[in-house]
């Protein structure tokens, strides 16, 4: 495993959800770049490697993309076996795609190794399906934060008839909610908002897409959070008879 960059996903807080080859590669690595929202229970894993922190969090003071990317293939270069840690997955909003394209273009051998995403655990531990056979046909993961504040086609989203999952949407609540009416969704589509997903913190707050920004005010909902919105998000729990939910979402 030498000489080489594994971007890890690290999941998305609970140390129990860390894959079997995220651990391995872990255990074999040297320098060990770690994102700001990894748990760090995580470094078990790799007694040996030097850590090195590379925060990046937003509204935050963060460390540069440009510098991340000549760390790796400093480190890679000296021969080591280098392991990018990531919150989530490296490919759902991680830069795990661009990261793995600059290193290969300059002949550093890569392997992305997944992890388990924010918006799946988090709904999973309030026992939301994001898919669930007659009522959501299908999940659709968007970021509300983008690099040039371009915006999303809001319209398609709401008709797209899927869950809707949004990374990074707390300082956009209001925003979200009247594109998404403006575009067709219905006021009373049921919302699940999840703060510090998978973690013994976890907190969740249930209401509607036209209460959504008034219900997270009174809630005080705070970063890192994740939205799911679509009548999944009313489940009482994921035991109930998919017949006897579509009746009560109807």
């Amino acid at each position: 495993m030498s000489a080489k960059v594994w971007l890890v996903g690290a999941g998305p807080g609970d140390p129990e959800l860390l894959t079997l080859k995220a651990v391995r590669a872990l255990g074999e690595a040297e320098v060990v770049l770690i994102d700001d929202l990894v748990n760090h229970a995580l470094l078990e894993h790799c007694p040996r490697a030097r850590v090195v922190h590379v925060g990046k969090r937003g509204g935050c003071r963060s460390t540069p993309q440009d510098f991340i990317h000549r760390l790796m293939l400093r480190y890679s270069r000296q021969g080591k076996c280098v392991v990018r840690l990531k919150g989530g997955d490296p490919c759902i909003f991680g830069r795990g795609g661009e990261e793995a394209q600059w290193l290969r273009a300059r002949g550093v051998a890569v392997e992305l190794v997944n992890g388990i995403t924010a918006g799946l655990a988090g709904a999973t531990r309030c026992d939301i399906p994001l898919t669930l056979r007659g009522v959501a046909r299908g999940v659709t993961l968007v970021t509300a934060h983008t690099q040039d504040d371009s915006s999303l086609n809001w319209q398609a989203l709401a008709q797209s008839g899927t869950t809707l999952v949004i990374y990074m949407g707390v300082a956009k609540l209001a925003d979200i909610r009247e594109q998404l009416l403006k575009g067709g969704l219905a006021a009373k589509t049921p919302v699940a908002m999840i703060e510090n997903a998978s973690l013994p913190e976890q907190r969740e707050c249930r209401c509607t897409l036209e209460a959504m920004h008034d219900a997270a005010l009174h809630f005080q909902l705070q970063s890192p959070a994740i939205l799911v919105i679509g009548k999944v998000a009313a489940a009482a729990n994921i035991e109930d008879a998919p017949e006897n939910l579509l009746v009560q979402l109807a």
